[in-house]
């Protein structure tokens, strides 16, 4: 076992895609651990607290009308022109890696070990001891059009602090009303349409004392984990599908295991969008978006060996935690098969609970025929009396139900 380590750079990190083209920022060996630095794509929000005088972080985040650190932002092109900035195709979130597994190919399964996860302290000596992070109830979110407050509409920023020394709960700092940004190119962004844009803080107004009597329980995990897709090139990270990607379930934490199929060669695992807390369902759009360090093991489980494991018949992303076995059901499984050449952009004109709920049904009813030799009837009536089945997320274009088995339930003797 050899143990690497990957810290963020524009070299190391890709900006709102998946993709099996781009160079490898690590290759390892089935059995390597990796430290994995990720950094949260809101950063800008609060520019002062989130990446000031991170080298890491400002090196990521540099962009001067001279010079742009990371210019392509999507699965767009990087040629213009361009209305919101280039790369501005579909997808958001800052992604390290991808990290290539030796011997990887299609067929096989990619199990991801999450063993730590630590939050990235901020760098100012004022701010020492602390981690911050941004929520924004957005124009993504699903309650946008369903305000009852005015301005209708609008899209709030709340920014909260954590200790990073171990404090379990993080506490709202202020908020603001989003206000129209001017990017270093020009480019006015009236709502919060593009990643990365530094929020001038003298163009909004801060309401501080919010929230005082609330303690968010802190759920340190990754929002976005996955591979590469075969299909396209460049994949945005919004809509989540076969080979994972932006999930956004809590539960992917420390001590969890996530599976994966491998649909390329090297498989390209990328990891980002860390979060300090979320609900079920990520209402409003985000998570407690922050940047979070995570130490993994990766095992590569060749497609020969899969007869007769858990594994076996795997086609979609599972997790394994001490307790429980959770499946990931989406309006579409694979929507860049499903929905054409147009499937990015077009995913996100069919949400559906009732898709999701029918898909993650049918892949835990797989899962308790195969794995647990158990009839169709069998399974269902397990599935009524022993399973919980949640939304995991209204908010990435192509919606999810996560169905989750007690391993308490099947008896060891």
């Amino acid at each position: 076992m050899k143990h690497h380590l990957l810290p963020v750079s524009p070299k190391t990190v890709h900006w709102g895609y998946f993709s099996k083209v781009v160079t490898p920022a690590l290759t390892l060996k089935s059995g390597d651990r990796a430290t994995i630095e990720t950094l949260t794509h809101h950063a800008n929000d609060d520019y002062e607290r989130m990446i000031e005088g991170d080298p890491g972080a400002e090196s990521v985040f540099k962009w001067t009308r001279e010079h742009k650190a990371v210019v392509r932002r999507g699965s767009g092109p990087t040629e213009g022109p361009f209305i919101r900035g280039s790369g501005e195709g579909v997808g958001v979130h800052l992604l390290t890696g991808p990290v290539a597994i030796e011997g990887a190919e299609p067929g096989d399964v990619l199990e991801v070990r999450i063993l730590d996860v630590r939050p990235r302290p901020a760098c100012k000596a004022c701010y020492a001891g602390k981690c911050f992070g941004s929520n924004v109830a957005a124009n993504w979110g699903f309650h946008y059009h369903d305000l009852i407050e005015e301005p209708k509409p609008r899209e709030v920023v709340t920014i909260f602090e954590l200790d990073t020394s171990g404090e379990p709960f993080a506490k709202a700092v202020y908020n603001y009303v989003w206000m129209p940004q001017t990017d270093p190119d020009g480019i006015l962004h009236p709502t919060i349409d593009y990643p990365g844009v530094c929020v001038d803080h003298a163009t909004i107004r801060k309401r501080e004392n919010i929230l005082p009597n609330v303690r968010v329980p802190a759920r340190l995990h990754f929002g976005t984990m996955g591979l590469a897709p075969s299909e396209e090139d460049f994949v945005s990270s919004i809509p989540p599908s076969y080979t994972g990607g932006n999930i956004d379930d809590w539960r992917v934490g420390k001590g969890a295991k996530m599976f994966y199929p491998v649909a390329v060669p090297g498989a390209f695992f990328s990891v980002g969008d860390p979060h300090a807390a979320q609900g079920d369902s990520e209402l409003g759009g985000t998570a407690i978006e922050t940047s979070l360090t995570g130490d993994f093991e990766f095992i590569l489980h060749k497609h020969r060996d899969l007869g007769g494991t858990p594994l076996e018949g795997l086609t979609h992303p599972m997790l394994e935690t001490a307790d429980a076995w959770s499946v990931y059901g989406f309006t579409f499984p694979n929507y860049l098969a499903e929905l054409g050449a147009n499937a990015q952009l077009d995913v996100a004109n069919h949400s559906s609970l009732d898709r999701a709920m029918r898909d993650a049904f049918r892949k835990l009813r797989r899962f308790l025929m195969t794995v647990h030799k158990m009839s169709e009837d069998e399974a269902i009536s397990l599935m009524s009396v022993g399973a919980d089945f949640g939304v995991t997320q209204v908010v990435d274009a192509n919606w999810g139900v996560h169905g989750t088995i007690r391993k308490n339930v099947f008896r060891c003797d």
